[in-house]
């Protein structure tokens, strides 16, 4: 039983037996009583302090009458909360939290007669001893997170939970990639990886509460403090569903072990939550193109028609009609299907119409895609020439199922992992695939989708079952990495907390309908306030025909998205854009070229992602986090840190009302400036997506190419957006493909914009640090209303030219009046200061 209707607290003498010896104390008993009635259990308290209370390093222990209890300080505003009912705390585990040794914490233990007061530069923690509770406040003394009042940590046969005071303003945000809501403030929930269960899929899979694809147990309040509940088993919340004045969580399994992190922003609670679960690498810089998923002609129950050429001449269609790429996969039905686990198992054969698969390769990567994967299964099975399962099970690296060895690969296990490498992936890698997309993590224990196997079950494959998604992406990801020399690139469809290390997951199978669009944009805010960043989904919808307006639209979105990822199902549209008519053709390669003009600014963003938690798409409640207003604003983000991006949900529509927050903005395509804390009505014509920029926006942009590294950077454009405070940029520069990022081989560039008067002052600094790009030209392109008296570059003046052309040719400026735009060339390049005047 779970999450009780209502609580009974009796506060009783008894002599209780505990490991062998009988212990005469004052305990808490808390009895429930449900609807049920007769036959309730009673759940188990943490009682009252008994003895044992030590303050050792980062490390404060205690001892009750019911259980154990440890607080650690991991730093002043982070602490971690354990409780064990069975005077043992497990080992720390490896999969989610990557770092359990922290520096010393200055911390102050006191005790008085009915508490213990904890006390570090952040936090103030009050212990009571009698019920023992413990309340979480600021060092000043604001509260956080209390349990004055309720009923703290219990236990209930394997079920540990917790329950804690909500407050009357407080909103939630996180736990994953939900497709249902934003703010979590009054609802419930579950997670456990998976999918929606049953069939037909309309009731099932495409159930949008309770697609479960990433959950993450993590969420941020606006009250501002984090809780991240640290256990792979399923967990149960309630945000205040039940009782108004409570927030409670529980585990079906393991012991109660949390951390609560102080922001008091959720910019450093997303910093604090990625430093313990890890923070998200980065990409190649080729990943930030378009990615292209094809099943090579032929998709379920077509797959006779695929074939090594019809994906050559796929890739050769994008060259020719001069649409970027950069990435290919193929999904399922470039395998043979086995003999055991049909299409939910891997083969790692090639399909009889796939006759020259390394020709095949070759011919793809003459055409500069910069890498080309495979998509496969988590299962071994057997084919016509190997028989990868049936040497994996007698080797012992399938995960064993009641009464069978198995068909799983034990990704728990390194040497299965070097042996599933080394047998099956090898062989693709050294034909030429360079990633993967591991499909079906959620089938570990759970029913698979082509399959009506459930795969191993038993009460460890309960904790270990949304572990499996990490492990699985994780050995593709290090041993590809390793292999191709370059940085990773994983493409997964589940996670759980810590996923984002092994990026990236897309947002799993929804079908081309409207209804699907916004809860497919929720998902991606939702994962994004979770810490994972690098997210993609299928633009224009995975299953089912798209008509071309949602597949406009969707593709809008999907092309300034983290990741722009291009996939369908739908036999023979395959959603690309010249099967969806002129129209979609033109305005798709519009928002493609777009995307690539945009890659400094998106590649620096990622960059600031791996350095701070922050991800690329940003729900708005990231920076406006005490404004109600954004609280379920679940179809408008930011993009970066300036760009606020305002995707069309609704088919047919002309229209769409935007919510500018607090602040001034400017309509991106037009230029016109607005004042925020305020709803506007926007025209939506087709080709338009409306985007709104920040005042004080700088948004570098290169030339578009066909693909990243077709030539080098020679000319960078900064676009400028001049508001009444000065504001800067940061451009993130390196090789690109290395790991030597990691090692400080990169180079940051700070651009500044400084009103002054009615003019400006634009200082485009040098490049910093060890890494030395190559030198190129600026552009400025500036939003003003103003023509400009005069323009210098340091004491130099630089000269009007009649028509934007003429910038071409040499240093200079031109002042659109229609567009009202001033355009400067200046003479200097990257690799000196560049300092500008307007007057």
């Amino acid at each position: 039983m779970y999450f009780a209707t209502s609580l009974v607290y009796t506060l009783t003498r008894f002599v209780a037996p505990r490991r062998g010896r009988r212990l005469g104390c004052i305990g808490l008993v808390l009895l429930l009583s449900t609807a049920g009635g007769p036959g309730a259990q009673a759940q188990t308290a943490v009682g009252a302090y008994r003895s044992g209370f030590k303050h050792e390093g980062n490390v404060v222990s205690f001892t009750t009458t019911e259980a154990r209890v440890r607080l650690e300080f991991c730093t002043p505003g982070v602490v971690r909360v354990r409780t064990s009912w069975n005077d043992t705390f497990a080992e720390n585990e490896p999969w989610m939290v990557v770092r359990y040794d922290w520096p010393p914490v200055a911390v102050q233990a006191t005790e008085e007669t009915e508490r213990f007061v904890l006390t570090s530069a952040q936090l103030r923690i009050t212990v009571q001893k009698s019920p023992f509770r413990i309340d979480v406040a600021t060092a000043e003394g604001s509260p956080l997170l209390l349990e004055s009042g309720t009923a703290g940590a219990t236990q209930e046969a394997d079920t540990v939970a917790c329950r804690k005071q909500l407050g009357a303003d407080e909103h939630f945000f996180g736990f994953g990639e939900r497709m249902d809501f934003l703010d979590r403030r009054g609802r419930k929930t579950r997670l456990n990886v998976g999918r929606g269960q049953g069939l037909p899929h309309i009731v099932g899979a495409y159930n949008v509460l309770e697609a479960n694809y990433a959950p993450v147990p993590f969420f941020m309040s606006t009250r501002g403090y984090g809780l991240f509940f640290h256990t792979a088993y399923a967990t149960n919340w309630d945000m205040g569903a039940t009782d108004p004045n409570q927030l409670q969580f529980g585990a079906e399994g393991g012991e109660l072990d949390y951390y609560v992190l102080y922001g008091p922003t959720f910019p450093q609670l997303l910093d604090h939550y990625t430093d313990l679960t890890g923070k998200a690498p980065l990409l190649p810089k080729f990943a930030l193109g378009l990615h292209v998923g094809t099943y090579s002609g032929g998709t379920w129950g077509h797959e006779e028609l695929t074939s090594d050429q019809y994906v050559v001449a796929l890739a050769r269609r994008f060259r020719q009609l001069g649409i970027p790429i950069d990435v290919l996969h193929l999904d399922s039905t470039w395998r043979l299907f086995g003999k055991n686990g049909g299409k939910g198992a891997t083969t790692f054969e090639w399909r009889e119409t796939f006759q020259h698969p390394e020709a095949m390769f070759d011919s793809l990567y003459a055409l500069h895609l910069n890498a080309v994967g495979l998509h496969l299964r988590p299962r071994f099975d057997n084919g016509r020439t190997m028989n990868l399962l049936a040497m994996a099970q007698e080797k012992g690296f399938t995960y064993p199922e009641e009464d069978n060895p198995g068909e799983f690969v034990n990704f728990f296990d390194s040497s299965a992992v070097n042996w599933w490498w080394d047998h099956g992936v090898m062989k693709i890698a050294s034909q030429g695939a360079m990633f993967l997309k591991t499909d079906e993590g959620s089938a570990f224990g759970h029913l698979a989708n082509e399959s009506e196997k459930v795969g191993p079950t038993g009460e460890e494959v309960k904790r270990l079952h949304n572990l499996f998604p990490l492990a699985y992406a994780k050995a593709p990801y290090e041993k590809f990495q390793a292999y191709n020399g370059i940085r990773g690139m994983n493409h997964t469809r589940e996670g759980y907390a810590g996923i984002q290390r092994y990026p990236f997951i897309f947002a799993g199978d929804w079908p081309s309908e409207w209804q699907y669009f916004e809860p497919v944009i929720r998902a991606g805010l939702n994962i994004g306030l979770s810490g994972v960043g690098h997210w993609a989904h299928c633009m224009g919808g995975f299953e089912h025909n798209a008509d071309p307006e949602l597949y406009i639209r969707w593709c809008q979105f999907g092309l300034l998205s983290p990741v722009a990822h291009l996939f369908g199902m739908d036999h023979p549209g395959y959603k690309e854009p010249w099967n969806y008519g002129e129209e979609a053709l033109r305005i798709f390669k519009q928002y493609d070229a777009f995307r690539y003009r945009l890659i400094p600014y998106l590649y620096s963003y990622t960059y600031e992602m791996h350095k701070t938690g922050l991800p690329l798409m940003r729900a708005l409640v990231l920076d406006y986090q005490y404004d109600p207003n954004v609280y379920e604003l679940t179809d408008q983000y930011l993009l970066g840190r300036d760009m606020m991006i305002c995707p069309v949900t609704e088919k047919g529509a002309q229209t769409r009302v935007v919510y500018l927050p607090e602040g001034t903005w400017f309509n991106y395509w037009t230029g016109q400036r607005y004042e925020g804390k305020r709803y506007l009505n926007v025209v939506t014509p087709l080709d338009t997506l409306p985007i709104f920029v920040r005042a004080g926006a700088v948004i570098p942009q290169q030339p578009v190419v066909q693909y990243v590294g077709e030539k080098p950077l020679d000319e960078l454009t900064v676009e400028l957006f001049p508001g009444e405070a000065a504001s800067t940029f940061t451009l993130y520069q390196d090789d690109g493909k290395s790991l030597e990022y990691q090692n400080g081989a990169y180079a940051l560039s700070t651009f500044r914009l400084v009103p002054e008067g009615a003019g400006l002052r634009l200082i485009l600094a040098s490049p910093e640090g060890a890494y030395r790009p190559s030198p190129f030209a600026y552009r400025a392109k500036i939003h003003t209303d103003r023509a400009p008296q005069e323009l210098r570059e340091g004491k130099k003046k630089l000269p009007s030219v009649a028509s934007l052309g003429d910038l071409d040719n040499g240093p200079g400026w031109y002042y659109d009046a229609d567009q009202h735009v001033l355009w400067i060339k200046p003479k200097g390049k990257s690799n000196a200061t560049v300092e500008v005047v307007v007057r």
